[in-house]
């Protein structure tokens, strides 16, 4: 039987120090007489363990601002995780196991739509609110009430995909590489739409395997295409890693416009100069916006890196849902819900959050491009209207 370790963290500047995440009770120091608390479902262990250390490091930031300035109904926040392993039936497993809890009220999701997906059932089971970062539109299109997405969906990234890199660059014949999950399958159907409807042409679709050690296939079927410009949905950003260093080194120079990923920390580690001058669409943009500049500054006061969509996002949703359960006065479900869909007009560190029926909370991206490792943004580009 595995048992969950318990950490008791008294602030943000505690995760710089220790430098690693595990499975964990979030607590402040004030604590006094009870908390109201959270559950966060994120990878400790797999090939998403970066990205959960990201997410939590931008949670907890959040977390200390709110308590800072009073905490929820008058209690100090609280945080407790659990690891998905970076694995569908992990992230099962730890949603379950955090639903058992009946005294936490609202849950943090994962940041990949395919794990989202493997928890639907259970999150409409369970009733309560829970904030994702996955950005698959279907999402938020199952009926499914208590799902809130935190990032803007990939309806939006493929528009802002084809329009940049038809009206920018001026590109009309595209390459199309994609995961065949549940995000790399539907943000490739969402961009092959939008450069039609910008008269652009789909010289070659083509989806791989996550956990790819091999990318020559691809990369020559890029070559054969003809293609003058790539399009990329990638999920993680080792498999992406992988993809660039092959594509620069069998001599493939086409401009590059990806997802996320592509301008995600651990991706440009990995990457390096393979990914310079490549362009990508970012939900979280340091210079986009002055709640952007104040979240990065305050990330890199304490965490000594720069941040990306890993953190921000998550710094948000525990922003946004400390805002709408004070809103609320209560923690009933229903009560949060419905605080959460009136939120307008709040603006955090991904964009303006103006929540629609259906949950979705943002409506456009930044695009920004590399520039020998550095991110610099260009512009945003919203669609209030999908």
């Amino acid at each position: 039987m595995r048992t969950t370790r318990r950490v008791f963290l008294k602030s943000a500047a505690t995760v710089a120090v220790a430098g690693v995440v595990a499975p964990s009770i979030i607590r402040p120091a004030s604590a006094q007489g009870g908390t109201l608390r959270i559950g966060m479902v994120l990878p400790v262990t797999g090939p998403g363990a970066d990205a959960g250390r990201f997410a939590l490091n931008g949670a907890k930031i959040a977390l200390e601002a709110v308590n800072k300035a009073g905490g929820v109904l008058g209690k100090p926040m609280e945080i407790v995780t659990e690891d998905d392993q970076t694995t569908n039936p992990g992230a099962v497993l730890a949603f379950s196991k955090l639903a058992s809890q009946p005294d936490l009220v609202a849950f943090l999701g994962s940041i990949r739509s395919t794990q989202n997906h493997a928890m639907a059932p259970d999150i409409l089971k369970t009733g309560k609110p829970v904030a994702f970062g996955g950005t698959d539109p279907v999402l938020t299109q199952l009926g499914n009430p208590w799902l809130f997405r935190f990032r803007p969906n990939d309806s939006f990234s493929a528009r802002v995909i084809a329009e940049y890199g038809v009206g920018t660059l001026a590109k009309k014949k595209w390459a199309i590489i994609h995961s065949t999950d549940a995000f790399g399958t539907s943000g490739a159907k969402a961009l092959t739409e939008a450069l039609g409807k910008a008269g652009a042409t789909v010289a070659l679709d083509q989806g791989y395997t996550n956990q790819s050690q091999d990318f020559t296939p691809v990369v020559l079927a890029i070559r054969q295409s003809g293609a003058d410009v790539i399009g990329s949905y990638f999920t993680f950003e080792n498999d992406l890693g992988i993809f660039a260093r092959q594509l620069r080194q069998l001599g493939v120079q086409a401009p590059w416009v990806g997802s996320a990923s592509i301008v995600n920390v651990t991706a440009l580690k990995l990457a390096g100069p393979s990914l310079y001058n490549t362009y990508g669409v970012a939900d979280y943009a340091e210079e986009s916006s002055d709640a952007a500049r104040n979240f990065g500054k305050a990330y890199r006061a304490v965490m000594k890196l720069a941040p990306d969509n890993q953190s921000s996002w998550t710094f948000d949703a525990v922003t946004v849902l400390a805002k709408a359960i004070n809103a609320a006065g209560k923690t009933d479900p229903k009560a949060i819900r419905e605080a959460l869909l009136a939120i307008r007009g709040h603006e955090g560190a991904e964009g303006t959050y103006n929540f629609d029926q259906n949950g979705d909370g943002l409506h456009g991206y930044n695009v920004v491009r590399n520039d020998k490792g550095t991110i610099v943004f260009d512009k945003r580009i919203d669609f209030y209207k999908a």
